[in-house]
């Protein structure tokens, strides 16, 4: 079948799903493939719960007319995503970065969304799978398209951007993030700037923080709306407060790196011809979850919980910026931060060696990595183990303390809450 055959069965209902677990009626089911799983075994069991038809790509799955055979599932989908995304006549703003993709996106997303009828990428559904299903989950109504592309290895984007089609894009930053597969800072800066290249061809737009040498340089050749001039940045203690049109605007996010996140947000927003009354509401009103920019109060302290994701980049600018907070007594709770390669041991030391010239009450570092790092006093303790670490957190009595709580997702660092009250 080809793709605009299997696009008028998706255009009856506009549903697609990919797990037999969350089966909506009268869906198109694909039967993805991954290293642990065949999604071709689920084909009868995704029918029996109400899909309409079933996509495999094995022959001996094909049991009855509701099963549809093609040559690959997944490119099938990308497919369909791609020629569903070319019948919709709306704008669709791609964004990318080491560090701050999906807070930006969540926050231009609630800010176009006061006035139009927006569809954003699910929390961070940012690879060759989710960006298809992000497209995919636009339905005529749509006015607006928000997609976050991830991407660990080079041409990723580029081939995202192709899959996508945006008209609008924005790169957060280039940071340390990945460099296992993208080789260097120059591999990252390269990779994402994949964007560009396709907006370039394409004689699409760009939003740019002018502020960003790096962002600058890499978009002269493409037509630039840079950030309004008139976002101001005010404070971050805790919270970041930020001026618009001189008026104050107080969000609900910590960290002086979430002033950029929100200037985004504010520009994309004014372009787009919201409001300053309903910008405003938009970000005070927002509320970051998922382990993201979190801060928790206990009943003996206060928890600045960050362990959604990590890097050296996001690692750095979270240290600066937990050290200008005002606060009795600081401690630092650090997890191993994944997926550096080669550049793992010193990038740890790196991070290590910021704690311990900080003025930091308290430093655990917790992992592998972080345990083989060379600390130069005892206000700085190691662990091999979250076990370690949780077993430490609970024979201590922590009080009248403010924690920042940070690691890569594999840590799960969120889990210290138990140990912590």
């Amino acid at each position: 079948m080809n793709t605009e055959d299997l696009y008028q069965l998706y255009a009856v209902h506009g549903l697609v799903d990919t797990d037999t677990r969350n089966i909506r009626k009268n869906t198109l089911f694909f039967a993805l493939k991954g290293a642990n799983f065949n999604g071709n075994k689920f084909a009868e069991e995704a029918l029996r719960k109400g899909a309409s038809y079933a996509v495999v790509d094995e022959e001996a799955y094909k049991t009855s007319d509701s099963i549809i055979l093609v040559d690959n599932v997944l490119e099938t989908l990308q497919k369909l995503a791609t020629y569903h995304r070319n019948q919709l006549n709306i704008p669709i703003i791609a964004l990318t970065g080491s560090n701050g993709k999906t807070t930006t996106k969540e926050l231009i997303n609630v800010v176009l969304s006061t006035k139009y009828k927006t569809n954003a990428t699910k929390g961070n559904l940012n690879n060759h799978i989710g960006v298809p299903l992000t497209l995919l989950s636009m339905v005529k109504n749509t006015e607006i398209g928000i997609v976050e592309m991830g991407a660990n290895h080079a041409n990723e984007i580029a081939f995202l951007s192709e899959i996508t089609n945006p008209d609008y894009g924005y790169i957060t930053n280039f940071g340390s993030a990945h460099l296992e597969g993208f080789g260097s800072l120059e591999g990252v800066v390269k990779a994402k700037s994949e964007l560009y290249d396709f907006l370039e061809v394409h004689q699409k737009k760009v939003f740019v923080n002018p502020e960003d040498e790096k962002q600058v340089a890499r978009t002269n050749a493409i037509e630039r709306i840079f950030f309004d001039d008139e976002i101001q940045f005010i404070e971050a203690n805790p919270f970041v407060k930020i001026s618009f049109k001189n008026e104050a605007i107080l969000s609900n996010l910590m960290g002086t790196y979430n002033f950029a996140n929100l200037s985004a947000a504010i520009t994309i927003g004014n372009y787009f011809g919201v409001s300053f009354e309903e910008i405003k509401k938009a970000i005070e009103s927002y509320i970051p979850s998922n382990n993201r920019s979190q801060m928790i109060h206990t009943d003996n302290n206060t928890i600045v919980l960050d362990a959604y994701n990590a890097n050296p980049t996001s690692m750095r600018a979270a240290l600066e910026s937990f050290s200008l907070l005002k606060a009795a007594q600081k401690i630092v709770i650090l997890g191993d931060m994944f997926e550096l390669g080669a550049y793992s041991a010193k990038e740890h030391q790196i991070i290590a060696d910021i704690t311990q010239n900080s003025s930091f009450d308290a430093v655990f570092l917790v992992g592998k990595n972080f345990y083989e790092v060379e600390t130069k006093n005892d206000r700085a303790i190691k662990f091999e183990t979250f076990k370690d670490l949780e077993s430490h957190l609970k024979d201590s009595e922590i009080k009248h303390s403010t924690i920042l709580v940070k690691g890569s997702r594999g840590m799960a660092l969120e889990r210290v809450l138990d140990s912590i009250n």
